[in-house]
């Protein structure tokens, strides 16, 4: 059984390859589809976002926010006020800008490794853009459903904060890291640097999980497992076809719902996938994590409670 666990991503990766074989067009086709996403959406909407953010860590501000919101940071999530950095740029700039701002803040010294894992699991969201503008406007056709589903999200990662702060209020720490502070002809251009590479990463991965889920389509799989949830559990072919895709990437999950109305029901479900984030974010995080001590195992179950978080409170406030 450990021989066969050992070689399983080696079967996978061979499956994967014969699949682009036998449906070299639908591959292509997906993966113009993702490069199409990138270009339209994701570029635009994080890249300005990422540049600002590193400018702005590098200019002092986790530096300023830490003084000044330490003592609610450190009641409401059990945090250091640095913290707050990463959760304001997580929901305003969108995944995975809060796991990399978290991420560059264990490097500087700013969070310790346990603050660091609990900051994923909510600090890391969607922001106004894709929500507002894809979700709300674009999916559900209603400008009105995406600030419900932004500020239900928003709602939802700090309830995810609360519920896994720990018990035991942490006692203030006299010295904190000290962040040193750039000089601005310094910062922009490694804010622009990074930003690069911090985007084509979350590209990459955006085309490469649009090109798995068009295979799955091309063969079937999608659509067999979207059929047996139906019928085992009573709800429309679309919703679990969305369900099931979202999953995987949140794009395409939202893309399959612009055939469903935007019912309490159809809501919650773009509310979970939209905090679940999909496999495809979770990968992007765990890029943005691989040069640091922290695991991706709280960001996980973070994404997971906010998802479920999310559904439960459009289901009430719809």
């Amino acid at each position: 059984m450990r021989r066969l666990r050992k070689y399983l991503p080696l079967l996978g990766t061979l499956c994967a390859l014969g699949a682009l074989v036998l449906a070299p067009g639908e591959a292509t086709a997906r993966a113009r589809y993702g490069l199409t996403l990138c270009a339209q959406m994701i570029v635009p909407s994080l890249f300005p976002f990422f540049v600002l953010s590193a400018l702005l860590r590098q200019l002092g501000l986790p530096g300023v926010l830490g003084r000044l919101t330490e003592p609610v940071t450190a009641r409401l999530f059990g945090l250091g006020g640095a913290g707050a950095s990463a959760f304001l740029l997580g929901i305003t700039g969108g995944y995975p800008l809060g796991a990399a701002t978290v991420a560059q803040l264990r490097r500087d010294g700013a969070l310790t490794r346990e603050e660091g894992e609990r900051a994923l699991a909510f600090c890391n969201n969607s922001g106004p853009a894709f929500l507002i503008g894809a979700a709300g406007s674009g999916v559900f056709h209603s400008r009105g459903a995406g600030l419900l589903l932004y500020g239900v999200h928003v709602l939802a990662a700090v309830l995810v904060g609360m519920l896994l702060a720990p018990r035991a209020r942490p006692a203030r720490r006299a010295a904190r890291a000290q962040i040193a502070v750039a000089d601005f002809s310094t910062a922009l251009p490694e804010a622009v640097r990074a930003s690069v590479e911090a985007v084509l990463t979350v590209c990459g991965f955006v085309v490469t999980f649009s090109v798995v889920t068009g295979l799955l389509d091309a063969f079937g799989v999608l659509g067999a497992a979207a059929g047996a949830l139906s019928s085992r559990t009573g709800a429309e072919l679309h919703f679990c076809r969305a369900l099931l895709t979202g999953l995987l990437e949140i794009g395409a999950g939202l893309g399959a719902m612009e055939e469903l109305a935007p019912t309490a029901a159809n809501l919650a479900l773009g509310a979970f996938l939209i905090g679940f984030g999909g496999l495809s974010v979770h990968c992007q995080t765990a890029a943005v994590l691989a040069d640091t001590d922290l695991k991706g195992a709280r960001h996980f179950a973070g994404r997971l409670l906010h998802g479920l978080l999310s559904a439960l409170l459009v289901l009430l406030f719809a």
